[in-house]
């Protein structure tokens, strides 16, 4: 892994689950995912904020070794169930990723494959873990693929009046954005831009690093089948994006600031 470079780690649900085949990144059986936090800990691994890590990225904060952020899609209610609990232990951050136009409401895209619609976060249990400590961002208001909607107008919409609905539920703002099955153009990045979103994570697969933009920020999606040696290897080896990466001209995060980042190590920080 790049010495600068940041693993933001892409979860869905935390529960348990009968094996299955298909859809396996967006299920982690519980156990599975304490052994994982497990690991980051007991190996020294730097669970940062999504905040934190753009402020890494600017150059604003040095870049801690092994720099892991963790990011959870959807707003499922299992997450204050399985999830919330591991990572209060461990004293990590998260970043929830809520559909705005669906708190309290099934995850009904499930049912075009047959699954269960899993319960997503009702606004109240919102409110309660933002006091708890838990990072809120947009994720669209109704989850639709963004980069195929025909009309602008549509994703425009999507974009703004997720960030506004939210913003009402928490009473502050809400300046970090999530594509919808990782789907995303020039059109939505764009959208995301214009709504005054600081940050937007995508589907495409690399450490996050000062040769991206900050609203196409890379990911590392876990899989329901990611024992230890698959996590160890999804987090130092799997680097490669299978897609180029959207990256407005001038945007970058090496063309925005004055400076490098800044490297922690032993001795103290680097450039």
């Amino acid at each position: 892994m790049d010495s600068a470079g940041i693993n933001i780690l892409m979860y869905h649900q935390v529960g348990r689950f009968k094996p299955m085949k298909a859809h396996r990144s967006t299920y982690c059986d519980h156990r599975r995912f304490a052994s994982q936090m497990a690991y980051l800990k007991r190996f020294d691994y730097h669970v940062i904020s999504l905040p934190q890590a753009l402020a890494c990225l600017r150059g604003e904060a040095p870049v801690p070794p092994r720099a892991v952020v963790l990011t959870f899609d959807d707003g499922y209610e299992n997450f204050y169930e399985y999830a919330w609990p591991v990572l209060q232990a461990h004293g990590f951050p998260a970043m929830v990723y809520l559909i705005a136009g669906m708190l309290g409401e099934p995850s009904r895209w499930f049912a075009a494959d047959g699954r269960d619609t899993p319960p997503l976060m009702s606004a109240e249990r919102v409110r309660q873990l933002r006091r708890e400590g838990v990072d809120f961002g947009a994720h669209s208001v109704s989850h639709i693929r963004l980069a195929q909607q025909q009309e602008t107008r549509q994703i425009r919409e999507e974009v703004f009046q997720s960030r506004a609905l939210l913003e009402d539920v928490l009473g502050e703002q809400v300046l970090h954005f999530c594509y919808p099955y990782g789907s995303h153009d020039r059109r939505v990045v764009d959208a995301v831009a214009d709504a005054g979103f600081e940050t937007a994570t995508t589907c495409v697969r690399s450490p996050a690093t000062v040769a991206d933009d900050p609203l196409t920020l890379p990911r590392k999606a876990v899989s329901f089948g990611d024992n230890l040696l698959g996590y160890f290897w999804r987090l130092h080896v799997k680097n490669t994006s299978k897609v180029p990466a959207i990256r407005r001209e001038g945007m970058r995060f090496l063309d925005t600031a004055s400076e490098g980042p800044r490297i922690e190590t032993a001795g103290g920080s680097a450039r």
